[in-house]
């Protein structure tokens, strides 16, 4: 990179955060009130159409440009800012091979009777008076098991929003509360990353930080439980009365069998077994499509002229399987690979963005505001927060969000006498757990594309993602479970 005597840099963790002393706070704010003024209009003015279907992708490059110009204007090179987006674009690429395979995974778990054999039993076990929370704690379960959310939604997920739509429940509700459970078990599991990455920032232990992290985390997701099993128990649905009808429409379309549960209980396996994830969703494929010819060549042949290529299209395009039922006509429903580019053009963009604004120190420069007016306890933990909200929004990825507050605010706790596990614990509370609430984000482009079901619909469900940061503000504003570095509790 070119050296600049007002620029200066660090890595943490393959993660770039660059401070550009030329640069003003007003300046490093222009792009970020253009791309949010951009989005707000398109988002409530032109129902999301107002540049065609990739509206939000144009925006998030039209913020780069604006981003690259004050910079430009700032003495930033062209070629410093080209290489922080190539840095940002690879760091994203295993998980766009994984939203790849994610999608191959729903076209060919759908032609092996797997996702139909999901909601046909789940039918049958999961009534809507406990559906909602038990969503909940399936979700954290696996998600604890396997140490990440994506993958949570990329088995039990997709099966419980099926399960659930059948049963006529809304699916902003479903999606909300897998996703609660599921961020739930990624931030408590210490297999996941993030719960790795923060308190590698803030400078504490892993089973301190999740020791720790647990006073604010088991009261917020006890509070999720709790509201949802009142809307379960007072939830209005019209699939109670018709599932025997979807039960036979079911078995009339597909050969249902225990024994595929084998697939997902495979792909599970393998990732409790700490393979890769994209063996592990490889092997998912594979298995499903042996699976496929073993006990639905009905449906292989009536997708196509031969069964084999009838696999290739459910991997890679489009697939859908009609009944006599409507609601599984929606339901068994699949895009491929196909239907992931979408996403995945969304998460090249944001990475565009987030690259020009850390090449050109606006990131750095924003949270350093945040932290100058952070003069009390409360008043950090606050400027934590309100940093990680805005990198989630303004960077797109949850893993910036970690580490540019992480190291920029290490030094503040340190000074006002907290110990490290507050700002890890303020890190994932606010970080790692509202990335699914930002559209744009890497995680709320993901969970939204994954579980067919927008942003949008499910933010008010996700209730454990957005009381998180509340949760920790409550604890701070009153004092409660601060640690000193002395190790007291104050």
């Amino acid at each position: 990179m070119q050296d600049d005597d007002n620029i200066s840099e660090f890595k943490a963790d393959n993660q770039n955060i660059i401070k550009n002393k030329a640069l003003s706070f007003g300046e490093a704010m222009i792009p970020v009130i253009i791309l949010m003024a951009m989005l707000a209009y398109n988002i409530f003015f032109a129902d999301g159409a107002w540049l065609g279907d990739y509206s939000n992708q144009i925006i998030l490059l039209l913020g780069g440009v604006t981003a690259a110009v004050v910079g430009l204007f700032n003495k930033v090179s062209f070629g410093r800012m080209l290489t922080e987006i190539w840095e940002n674009l690879k760091s994203v690429f295993i998980p766009v091979m994984i939203l790849f395979l994610v999608g191959a995974l729903a076209g060919t778990w759908l032609v092996s009777g797997v996702i139909p054999a999901m909601v046909y039993y789940g039918l049958q076990v999961l009534s809507p008076s406990i559906f909602l929370p038990a969503s909940v704690i399936i979700s954290a379960v696996i998600s604890i098991a396997t140490g990440s959310s994506w993958t949570t939604s990329a088995t039990v997920g997709i099966a419980l929003v099926g399960i659930g739509s059948a049963l006529g429940i809304n699916p902003g509700m479903i999606a909300g509360a897998v996703i609660s459970g599921a961020y739930f078990g990624d931030k408590m599991s210490p297999l996941s990353d993030t719960t790795n990455l923060a308190p590698a920032m803030a400078g504490t232990d892993l089973f301190t930080h999740i020791k720790y992290m647990a006073f604010t985390t088991v009261p917020t997701i006890i509070i999720t439980l709790i509201v949802f099993t009142i809307i379960s128990m007072n939830i209005d649905t019209t699939g109670n009365t018709d599932i025997s009808n979807l039960l036979e429409s079911i078995k009339r379309s597909f050969n249902i069998t225990p024994w595929l549960f084998l697939v997902p209980a495979a792909v599970i396996v393998l990732i409790l077994l700490k393979t890769k994830p994209l063996i592990a969703l490889g092997a998912g494929i594979i298995l499903a499509a042996i699976f496929a010819f073993i006990f639905q060549p009905d449906i292989l042949s009536g997708l196509s002229e031969t069964k084999f290529k009838a696999i290739i299209n459910a991997v890679f395009t489009d697939t859908a399987i009609e009944t006599d039922n409507v609601k599984l006509n929606d339901l068994f429903t699949a895009g491929g690979m196909k239907g992931m580019l979408w996403t995945i053009y969304l998460i090249l963009c944001a990475m565009v963005f987030g690259g020009v604004m850390d090449a050109i120190g606006a990131l750095s420069r924003i949270t350093q505001a945040l932290l100058s007016i952070a003069t009390t306890v409360f008043g950090l933990f606050a400027s934590t927060v309100i940093s990680c909200l805005g990198l989630n929004a303004i960077a797109s990825d949850q893993y910036l969000a970690i580490v540019i507050p992480g190291k920029m605010f290490k030094k503040a706790y340190e000074d006002k006498g907290l110990a490290p596990e507050n700002l890890s614990r303020t890190l994932e509370d606010s970080g790692t757990v509202t990335s699914v609430l930002v559209p744009w984000n890497t995680c709320g482009a993901y969970q939204s594309e994954v579980l067919n079901v927008d942003v949008s619909q499910y933010f008010f469900f996700a209730i454990f993602n957005w009381l998180s940061p509340f949760m920790t503000l409550l604890f701070a504003a009153f004092n409660i479970k601060i640690r000193q570095l002395r190790g007291k509790l104050a």
